[in-house]
């Protein structure tokens, strides 16, 4: 079963995107590094919880 999981930008702690991820084959959290609207730069983002 896939869930749906947000990005966080790790700057300015804004959740952009959202995306799904298979949580039995991945257990860690990912991490993306896509542009942020607020900052005006790609910056890393992190699934939230």
């Amino acid at each position: 079963m896939r869930d749906i999981i947000n990005l966080e930008c790790t700057k300015c702690k804004s959740r952009n995107y959202t995306t799904t991820k298979n949580k039995k084959t991945t257990t860690e959290r990912l991490e993306f590094k896509k542009f942020c609207n607020r900052c005006r730069a790609h910056t890393p983002h992190k699934e939230t919880r």
